[in-house]
């Protein structure tokens, strides 16, 4: 399992913009809707088992959004393209802490 930090994300028209700390190393993050299908893209590679990969946000007192998305490679940001979990984030924005991406290798 991999856990992000949430440090910042904001709301920028329709999509969600901000930071995440991955074993004390910094990336931006990008969350939005599905224009492109669903996507996952991260800031390194990994090598999956599976075909979709669970991505998970999570904060205090149990609130969580999780959404099965394909793993689409490498890409300078956190790319998160899901409208179940963009949906959610826009009626919960500040009360998510981590962003947990769950897979095989």
């Amino acid at each position: 399992m991999l856990d992000f930090k949430i440090m910042k994300l904001n709301i920028n028209q329709s999509y969600f913009f901000g930071e995440v700390e991955f074993r004390s190393d910094e990336y931006k993050v990008n969350i939005q809707n599905e224009r492109r299908g669903k996507v996952l893209k991260l800031p390194f590679k990994i090598k999956s088992k599976s075909e979709k990969i669970i991505v998970r946000m999570t904060g205090p007192d149990g609130l969580f959004v999780e959404d099965y998305l394909p793993y689409k490679g490498e890409s300078e940001w956190l790319e998160i393209d899901s409208n179940e979990i963009t949906y959610f984030l826009a009626d919960h924005q500040d009360q998510f802490d981590r962003i947990e991406i769950m897979y095989e290798d």
